[in-house]
C-alpha cells in the first residue's frame, strides 16, 4: 500500500481508549467529584469511551480516592445526638464489668415462609439465564407470608428460653402475657434478683401499660439513650443504661 500510494492509512485501534493522559484524570475528577450527580465508575467509562480498568486505575493511583458504600443511619435531631453522646459519657464512668454481667438483653426475629435470600451472596452458575431459572435461580415471595416471632433473651451467664409468638406480630398484650413474665422468671434464675433488663425502644416496650406491668414487677426504673427518663430517680448512677431493673 505504501509503495502503491505513497502513504499509510492507519487506522485507529478498536475498543475503548486505555491510554491515561492529564486531560482525561481531569473529566474523571468533572464527572466523580464535582457534578451533584453521582456516577459509578462504569457509567463514567462508558461516558468517556475509555477502558473501565483505565477509568479504575486514574481513581485509584492519580486521585487516591477509594469507593464507599452509603451507609444507612437514624436520623436524628441535634437534641437527640445531645442526648445520647452525654449518655455515652456517663455509661463510660459508670458502666464497670460487673455490672455489664448483670444485663438481660432482649431482642425478637420474624422468621416467615418465603425464607432468607441474600441478594449480593446467594449464585446460581449456569451457561444462561434460562437454565439458571430452572435450577433456582428465582427466589419467588408472597404478599402476605405466614411467619412466626421469636423473642429470646441473651446476658452474660447464658440464654433465656425462647417464646415463639404463632399469630399475628408482637403487641403490648402479647408482650405482658408471653414475653415479660419468661424474662423476669429466667433472668432471676440465671444472675439472682438484681439484674438490669434492657429492652429496644419498640412500641409494645414503651407502651403505658407494658411501663405498669414492669413497675410494679421491676424494681428501679432507669433511663434510655434518647434521654427519656421512664421513672424520676435519684440513684441514676448505679443503674447502667436500663429501661427496667429488678431489686427485689
Amino acid at each position: 500500500m505504501c509503495r502503491k500510494f505513497g502513504e499509510l492509512s492507519l487506522k485507529s485501534p478498536p475498543g475503548p481508549t486505555t491510554t491515561k493522559t492529564k486531560r482525561l484524570v481531569q473529566q474523571v475528577i468533572q464527572h466523580l467529584l464535582r457534578n451533584k450527580k453521582k456516577k459509578s465508575a462504569r457509567k463514567v467509562a462508558k461516558s468517556l469511551n475509555v477502558s473501565r480498568t483505565t477509568i479504575r486505575r486514574v481513581i485509584r493511583d492519580d486521585l487516591g480516592l477509594k469507593s464507599y458504600v452509603k451507609r444507612v443511619a437514624p436520623k436524628l435531631t441535634d437534641t437527640q445526638k445531645q442526648k445520647r453522646f452525654s449518655f455515652g459519657i456517663w455509661a463510660r464512668k459508670n458502666v464497670r464489668k460487673s455490672l455489664v454481667r448483670k444485663i438481660l438483653f432482649l431482642d425478637e426475629k420474624r422468621f416467615d415462609t418465603d425464607g432468607v435470600y441474600n441478594r449480593q451472596n446467594d449464585r446460581i452458575y449456569a451457561p444462561n439465564r434460562e437454565q439458571a431459572d430452572e435450577n433456582g435461580g428465582i427466589h419467588r415471595k408472597t404478599k402476605f407470608p405466614q411467619g412466626v416471632m421469636v423473642w429470646l433473651g441473651v446476658c452474660y451467664d447464658g440464654v433465656t428460653r425462647p417464646v415463639i409468638i404463632e399469630n399475628g406480630t408482637k403487641n403490648h398484650q402479647k408482650y405482658i402475657d408471653e414475653i415479660l413474665p419468661v424474662a423476669l422468671e429466667d433472668g432471676q434464675k440465671l444472675m439472682g434478683n438484681e439484674f438490669t433488663f434492657q429492652q429496644d425502644g419498640a412500641p409494645a416496650h414503651k407502651d403505658h401499660h407494658t411501663q405498669t406491668w414492669c413497675k410494679d414487677h421491676f424494681g428501679i426504673f432507669g433511663q434510655n439513650r434518647d434521654g427519656h427518663q421512664i421513672r424520676p430517680i435519684s440513684t441514676l448512677s448505679t443503674i447502667p443504661f436500663g429501661t427496667n431493673c429488678v431489686s427485689r
